[in-house]
């Protein structure tokens, strides 16, 4: 089959490079900033120091502390999160290519109910490249690629990246649905990010609530939805590793004592306070709160020095299934790849449960830069990255959901770019927000997520939540999610609670919501539940 016209051959622009487009007026905003590469992409811990707080030294007996474990749930502390499926999210800014060349999406069938040869054209893919050719020797295409459950396009990037990231064994238990959904190109409007309302069905952590690459509402380059904002739940920033190591400070005592002695210190400060609270009033109206508030903090910051009095616990550079002969990235790629050293922080807080939910904003997915090869050596990079969170929750044993949005999207006019990095597709043209999509990939440590359905063309319904018409744009009656962000958000939310067996319960959570009725909502649910809360 003849393909388009071949691009000018150029250079790539390395992963890390601005990007300078004659369709854009100069970066002046943070976002722009971020989208186009200029920028890449904290709260702390505290145990006081405490040597000057024995009221009674004589009973400052250093018994161990089945007692006070006891207390740590009324308190609301917990060593492992809330219970809830850890959640990282991937803010690809700038207007990233999801459907087509990434993830299939398709008609009313499903993501192999395909799209015309024009639309897979559309979405950067000439005509012998589309996933509905047929290999005659086994009748099957040899550019679908199903290994992960959700179908992507064999040469995609994003996908090659997360299969060298992820061991074939764990590839096994992994599965995921597409979102077809517009979404305006480059603009602060988009309130894509979905962790607030992560949070209001029940994810927290035992460290930190929310974390995010950036240091915003959202803690990540798109806005979140305004009424599901709770700035008192504002993500913490965490980039890199120090800014790990950094939330917990044990104060003066470890280092002075051992760590058990630290933590036995703090035990008997706490059974003091609390003889001396139970002796008189503090003569204030709330006087049981602030009983509780001291007794609480007493035992906070015990179990902060019982758990993390060696700061190394939390460092990603020291943990093995992350970084070195056997971790998930060589010293090397720690070394010398910022995007992975932030990728390593947030999904070591948030698998093990420092954190409910997370945000990893990579930037410079602006790229309609007259080439294709840019675009994929950016998602090859976000890939290995997206990989690398997947491989680390199999390796702890731990579920994970895993969500890729980007504000917009691109398109292409069927310029071939032939060079070794341009892989013979089609070059990237503009932004083009009806080819939007966003995905979701669940990992579930006991077995493979199972769809929603009875027969395999429902559960191809499930899989692909809405549908793209046959040119490569998105149906936007096809789901509320399909033409309105704030839909989408509520979709992901929902589909996360599904994972629980809770969602009967979104709207009592959300009351004001738009995803319809119970019937619609069911329509618009992926998966079985993998746990219980």
């Amino acid at each position: 089959m003849t393909k388009f016209k071949q691009a000018r051959s150029k250079q790539p622009l390395s992963p890390d490079a601005p990007l300078l487009h004659n369709s854009h007026s100069k970066p002046i905003s943070r976002r722009d900033f971020i989208a186009q590469g200029f920028a890449a992409g904290v709260g702390t811990l505290c145990a006081g120091s405490i040597l000057g707080l024995f009221a009674s030294p004589n009973q400052a007996h250093a018994a161990l502390s089945p007692d006070l474990e006891a207390l740590k749930a009324s308190c609301g502390i917990s060593t492992n999160g809330a219970g809830k499926i850890p959640f990282i999210c991937f803010d690809l800014a700038g207007g990233a290519n999801i459907s087509g060349s990434n993830v299939l999406v398709g008609k009313q069938g499903g993501q192999l109910d395909f799209l015309s040869t024009a639309g897979y054209s559309k979405l950067g893919l000439p005509g012998d490249m589309i996933p509905s050719i047929m290999n005659p020797a086994n009748g099957l295409s040899d550019f679908i690629n199903s290994e992960l459950g959700l179908s992507f396009h064999a040469d995609s990037q994003f996908l090659q990246g997360i299969l060298e990231k992820v061991s074939p064994t764990n590839r096994a238990n992994i599965n995921g649905a597409v979102i077809p959904a517009r979404s305006e190109n480059d603009s602060g409007n988009n309130p894509h990010n979905p962790m607030y309302g992560i949070n209001k069905a029940g994810a927290d952590g035992s460290l930190l609530t929310l974390a995010g690459s950036r240091s915003s509402d959202s803690g990540g380059n798109s806005v979140a939805v305004q009424s599901m904002i709770d700035l008192t739940k504002r993500p913490t920033k965490i980039d890199r590793p120090s800014d790990v190591v950094g939330l917990v400070d044990t104060g003066d005592l470890v280092g002075l004592l051992s760590q058990d002695d630290t933590v036995a210190v703090m035990e008997s400060i706490e059974r003091i306070s609390a003889m001396s609270l139970a002796k008189k009033s503090t003569q204030i109206t709330k006087d049981d709160v602030i009983k509780d508030l001291v007794r609480c903090g007493y035992i906070k910051t015990a179990d902060i020095a019982d758990r993390f009095g060696d700061p190394s616990s939390l460092d990603p550079l020291q943990d093995p299934e992350i970084v070195g002969e056997q971790g998930i990235f060589s010293s090397e790629e720690i070394e010398n790849d910022a995007e992975f050293r932030k990728t390593a922080s947030i999904m070591k807080l948030v698998v093990n449960g420092y954190s409910g939910a997370g945000t990893i904003t990579m930037g410079g997915f602006d790229y309609h830069t007259g080439d294709r090869a840019t675009g994929e050596i950016r998602d090859l990079r976000a890939g290995r990255c997206m990989g690398a969170c997947l491989e680390y929750a199999a390796r702890m044993g731990q579920p994970l959901m895993m969500y890729v949005f980007s504000d917009g999207s691109v398109a292409s006019n069927g310029m071939i770019d032939e060079s070794v990095n341009g892989r013979g597709k089609g070059v990237w043209t503009g932004d083009n927000s009806s080819t939007a999509a966003s995905f979701f990939l669940v990992y579930n440590p006991t077995g493979t997520p199972q769809l929603l359905g009875a027969t395999p063309d429902e559960q191809a319904r499930h899989q692909q939540i809405g549908y793209m018409r046959s040119d490569a744009s998105v149906e936007t009656a096809s789901s509320p999610a399909a033409n309105n962000v704030n839909l989408l958000v509520e979709t992901v939310i929902l589909n996360y609670m599904a994972l629980h067996g809770e969602q009967g319960n979104f709207a009592n959570i959300f009351p004001n919501h738009g995803l319809g009725n119970s019937t619609l909502m069911d329509s618009m649910t992926a998966f079985e539940p993998i746990t219980t809360s």
